[in-house]
């Protein structure tokens, strides 16, 4: 029996605490601590840092009582909080431990009595996690009393592959206007999102955030967004202006180029050196390059977006887009480079490109020595450098249409089938051009005879007017001696 004291301050008090003990009258009923006769029940546990993809995590439950422990059991909370389902379970009736793990693999296993280990943590692990505590009534010694308690696991995952690629591309080369180029950094398997952020040459670009999704751009943690201001003089390299600078006439202008269109060009002939038509000779492979007509006099504003897409593993997929008005002199040979940090990286993760122009094709004829009727194929093996962006390649034939009738086929291999022998000698020519430049190599396609074709074009009546003539013969040595 409980005993309250008369004095009338108290009166309320000792009323809450007699409906109190009428609540417990249900088995189960939670509570952060529990007194008096029953018992007392307190349960705390100890706050997690984050931690990485793959490291062992200990949840550990601290609970103080003076009554008989029941059970522990774990919770992983899910679906904001609507869902819990269990992980671990500790009888302590029977002194005996179970795991309600659906794939039974036991990732978990039981420390002591109120601490689970979760070894090699995943994403998917990620969450709040709870631990109830029951213990006996110790008026009744059989109602069981709850506490429980809560914690957040946050689990990280770096980034686990980055890559940079050329929007549309690939693409033509103008040298009549200029265009903007657009490098696109993603990286993949970050939680959180990671920051992304692009260099020039090792120095940080200075650029102008235009749009972004999820959150803006230094939300992101993106760095190199300092305001409008233009591109830093790195740019303005003694090299690469004496490399514009070559393209200017003597009066300050840009000079005349020796092209046959706007699309197409070979390489100028120097004085003295004009081939008679009778002895003109063509090599086997024509290498030309072709220059812009504008030089642009301005240094670029570079433009950032970033944009992250949830997946369905709860990593965040993050694309960042640099985007620039292209000058093909100052931009050859520019290494940019796409640069993540992340948390739970010790360094950034780093990829890069460099900004080239195709140059010296290398083309394969097969089969290497081509007969009548044969399927004639030219690849493009490769070129003399790394090339950035990816080239579009296309194949016209010098003074006529390709075989199929058309007068162009773009692609990194022509198809010629059947070969007939007026292709003999004929020269076709391969266009490889991106934003940089263009670059045009020519090749001869010599066909030699086919003698089995020309044992099944033989005339199939050639026996007959033999056996004719002999029998024609035949009769005129007859008629002979008669006259």
């Amino acid at each position: 029996m409980l005993s309250f004291s008369t004095c009338s301050s108290c009166a309320h008090h000792h009323l809450a605490v007699w409906l109190f003990f009428l609540m417990c009258e249900n088995e189960h009923v939670p509570m952060m601590s529990f007194f008096a006769s029953a018992g007392y029940l307190t349960v705390t546990i100890e706050p997690l840092l984050p931690v990485v993809v793959g490291d062992t995590v200990t949840l550990k439950c601290n609970f103080k009582t003076d009554g008989r422990l029941r059970e522990i059991v774990w919770y992983r909370v899910t679906d904001g909080g609507t869902i819990k389902q269990k992980i671990f379970t500790y009888d302590a009736m029977f002194n005996t431990n179970y795991s309600h793990m659906e794939d039974y693999r036991r990732r978990e296993d039981l420390v002591y009595q109120s601490t689970v280990r979760l070894p090699e943590v995943r994403i998917s692990d990620n969450g709040p996690y709870e631990c109830h505590v029951g213990i006996y009534d110790r008026a009744t010694r059989e109602k069981v009393v709850l506490a429980s308690g809560n914690v957040l696991l946050t689990v990280m995952s770096p980034p686990n592959n980055i890559s940079v690629v050329a929007e549309n591309t690939p693409a033509p080369f103008s040298r009549y206007q200029a265009q903007n180029l657009t490098l696109v950094c993603t990286a993949k398997g970050g939680k959180p999102a990671p920051s992304v952020y692009f260099k020039r040459d090792g120095e940080l670009i200075e650029v102008i955030s235009y749009a972004s999704s999820t959150v803006d751009y230094e939300g992101g943690g993106s760095a190199g967004v300092r305001g409008a201001r233009p591109l830093i003089s790195r740019d303005l390299d003694d090299t690469k202006l004496r490399k514009s600078l070559s393209l200017l006439g003597p009066d300050g202008k840009p000079g005349r180029l020796y092209t046959e269109s706007p699309g197409r060009s070979y390489m100028a002939r120097q004085p003295g050196q004009e081939p008679s038509p009778a002895t003109e000779t063509i090599p086997e492979t024509v290498v030309s390059r072709e220059f812009p007509r504008w030089v642009q006099s301005t240094d670029p504003l570079y433009y950032f977006s970033n944009m992250q897409i949830p997946q369905s593993d709860g990593s965040v997929l993050v694309q960042a887009k640099l985007t620039w008005t292209l000058n093909p002199q100052l931009d050859s040979d520019a290494l940019f480079s796409c640069e993540v940090s992340h948390p739970a990286l010790s360094m950034p993760m780093q990829t890069e490109v460099t900004l080239a122009a195709p140059k010296g094709p290398k083309l394969l004829i097969t089969p290497a020595r081509a007969k009548v009727g044969d399927t004639v194929r030219i690849t493009v093996q490769g070129f003399q450098n790394e090339v950035f962006p990816e080239p579009l390649f296309t194949w016209t034939r010098v003074g006529g249409r390709l075989l199929d009738g058309s007068a162009e086929r773009d692609g990194k291999e022509l198809v010629l089938e059947r070969v007939p022998a007026e292709l003999n000698g004929s020269m076709y020519r391969c266009t490889a051009q991106n934003p940089l430049g263009s670059t045009d190599t020519h090749i001869r396609l010599i066909v030699f005879e086919n003698p089995s074709m020309m044992k099944n074009t033989q005339n199939p009546n050639s026996k007959y007017l033999s056996a004719s003539m002999i029998r024609f013969l035949d009769c005129v040595n007859f008629l002979l001696p008669l006259v």
